[in-house]
């Protein structure tokens, strides 16, 4: 393809040669072409491709967090009340999750940052065992929906996620009687329990983040939601 188009140039050229015989005036032409060419490679490819990709990028970051929100509530928020109340430590970083409308960005790093260092053990009674399994077995079909969605390639934390929970769900599933496990088939449950938590956690941190600078009308509803506040209700008081 190169070689036609060089060619077809060069004869293009001999036609205006043979037509006018004025050789200056193509070099003229030629070379004022040719020194156009960095410019041209600026502003098409440094300058115009970057502004249409971050507009893509935008408008691809928008679809993946409406993706995120059907999650939290059509699942996320009660595996994460679940999760949290079989945690027998919560209270000590509860008040890291109690969001507000005066966080900053800076203000969710520095909390991501602390939570890193939190173990998210949890140590889950029979009955919430059963709970979990219970809740997570109807939501398979829709985990498996979210996963199949090619919008999620590029957002691999939240991938992640589904396939913690999704394992966790099989897991559970997989036994007939959670009222009766072993200690070790209870310890592996707990890490299956400990990956799914971590993950819920930081994810729904970072959509918090998204909807407080983008939806505060939602941010508004999620915090009365908010399955880590024991004082949180839905209901609008004061």
């Amino acid at each position: 393809m190169g070689l036609v188009l060089v060619a077809l140039s060069a004869v293009l050229y001999f036609f205006h040669y043979s037509v006018f015989h004025d050789s200056h005036h193509i070099f003229i032409y030629l070379v004022g072409d040719i020194a156009f060419v960095p410019i041209e490679v600026l502003m098409v490819t440094l300058i115009i491709h970057r502004l249409l990709s971050a507009r893509e990028k935008r408008s691809l970051l928008q679809k993946m967090n409406m993706v995120i929100g059907a999650f939290f509530s059509d699942a996320g928020t009660e595996l994460s009340r679940i999760l949290a109340s079989a945690d027998p430590t919560v209270d000590t970083v509860r008040e890291k999750l109690v969001v507000d409308g005066k966080w900053d960005d800076k203000h969710f790093r520095r909390v991501k940052k602390d939570l890193k260092n939190y173990g998210f053990n949890v140590e889950p009674s029979p009955g919430q065992l059963v709970e979990l399994k219970e809740f997570t077995s109807g939501k398979g079909q829709f985990m498996l929906n979210l996963l199949a969605n090619p919008i999620l390639l590029e957002h691999d934390s939240f991938t992640d996620l589904l396939w913690a929970a999704s394992h966790m769900s099989e897991e559970l599933l997989g036994r007939k009687d959670l009222n009766s496990l072993g200690e070790k088939d209870l310890e592996h449950i707990r890490r299956d329990l400990k990956r799914a938590y971590g993950t819920l956690v930081m994810e729904w941190l970072d959509y918090m983040q998204h909807l407080k600078g983008n939806y505060p009308y939602l941010f508004s509803l999620a915090m009365r939601q908010n399955p880590f506040d024991a004082q949180a209700s839905v209901e609008v008081t004061g």
